[in-house]
């Protein structure tokens, strides 16, 4: 169990890491202000490993930005750091068409156009942050826009490359998860009507194709009707994924009052996926596994990446503060201990983002298209935010 002065400690200690440690490790150094935007690419000691930019992790650093501003501190350090990458976003990751590039160089010029939507909701969160930090309403409309955009890339009203043949159709948990979250994150900043039911219909997707009872398991990808697809890829479980689901419904839970039904749900799919992704030898969340506990095709399937770690930290806290269960609080330590003793860098601060499964480094970059100022920052922050927000609902009980 936490007691109140323990929790006090913590939530101390995550905010303590944030602006301390983690955010000065990026930033000022990572803005770029004769382009725009952000140079996320670093070595350990901050060093620039390449001047490319990932779309994606361009919102995610200015929804970061923002959100400091809004709810930390309103420096204007941060707010005009925001305003780099807001512009940025709207200037030169957009093709003629509208949609989001995924890779640009340093300027701006295109690399990579992807399929996929995820550059746009990052856009939506960084624009609807950016708005409410800086009253811009133009910012505001961007994000309205651009949400308008991924609702119809998530129904298929408006039509994405297919990635597959028709032979073997499936559906995935990614969309239904990251439109839940990117609708949260709206709807707390500026708000947006359509949120609310679209929320609630995300997460009625979650459970009703990839949370499997029976097995003790969450999918991420399934056939049309929610039936597991018995081949490598269909077979293939992502326990940090699922574990970041389940705190997004659990969020939704705190929400709406406590809602008994979401708190069951989040619940029974952290427990699936920490049984499931636990390392008992070395600790940790492994990467990938398999549902029937065969061989799993990918050669990174055991080591411990960073965002994992962060996602069964915010998702054990947020757990553990909800039921006051003892199994949660274990849980927490069980993950807060091993994250921030394996992949924390003491000397120049933030976190390594690869390891091996006995915890060995794998290599020192702590910035490139795929790791950024989000997933860590955005753990300390959230879990320095709920435990605030749990001890004044109990101070006014």
């Amino acid at each position: 169990m936490y007691n109140n002065e323990e929790l006090t400690a913590l939530a101390d200690f995550y905010k303590d890491q944030l602006v301390n440690d983690t955010v000065p490790f990026w930033f000022p150094r990572s803005f770029d202000h004769e382009y725009g935007g952000y140079l996320l690419m670093r070595d350990q000691d901050g060093s620039l490993i390449d001047t490319d930019k990932a779309v994606w992790i361009q919102g995610r650093a200015c929804w970061l930005l923002s959100t400091l501003y809004n709810t930390v501190e309103p420096r204007e350090e941060w707010l005009a750091g925001a305003r780099l990458g807001y512009e940025f976003l709207k200037n030169k990751c957009f093709n003629a068409e509208g949609k989001m590039y995924f890779h640009v160089d340093q300027e701006g010029n295109p690399i990579r156009m992807r399929r996929y939507f995820f550059s746009e909701t990052f856009a939506v969160i960084a624009s609807a942050a950016y708005a409410k930090a800086s009253g811009d309403e133009e910012a505001a409309q961007l994000a309205r826009d651009l949400y308008g955009i991924c609702l119809e890339y998530a129904s298929a009203e408006r039509k994405m490359e297919p990635k597959f043949e028709k032979t073997r159709p499936s559906r995935g948990i990614g969309i239904p998860m990251i439109m839940c979250n990117t609708a949260q994150q709206l709807r707390e900043t500026i708000g947006d009507p359509r949120c609310d039911e679209a929320i609630a219909n995300w997460i009625q997707e979650i459970e009703q194709y990839f949370v499997k009872d029976d097995i003790r398991c969450v999918m991420e990808q399934v056939a049309p009707d929610g039936s597991i697809i018995d081949h490598i890829d269909g077979r293939t479980l992502n326990p940090g994924h699922a574990i970041e689901g389940a705190w997004f419904i659990l969020h939704e839970a705190v929400h709406r009052n406590m809602d008994e039904k979401l708190i069951n749900l989040g619940l029974r799919m952290l427990d699936y996926m920490w049984e499931r992704g636990w390392d008992k030898e070395f600790g940790g969340i492994l990467y990938f596994r398999d549902v029937y506990n065969k061989p799993v095709q990918e050669y990174w399937q055991d080591m411990k990446f960073w965002w994992p770690q962060n996602e069964a930290i915010i998702a054990t806290l947020l757990a553990y503060l909800i039921t006051k269960d003892e199994k949660y609080a274990t849980m927490h330590k069980l993950i807060h201990k091993y994250a921030y003793s394996h992949f924390h860098d003491k000397e120049h601060g933030e976190w390594f983002g690869y390891l091996h499964r006995d915890g060995g480094r794998a290599q020192s970059a702590k910035g490139n298209l795929f790791k950024g100022p989000f997933h860590l920052p955005r753990q300390e922050w959230y879990c320095w935010s709920i435990i605030n927000q749990f001890k004044n609902k109990d101070n006014h009980e």
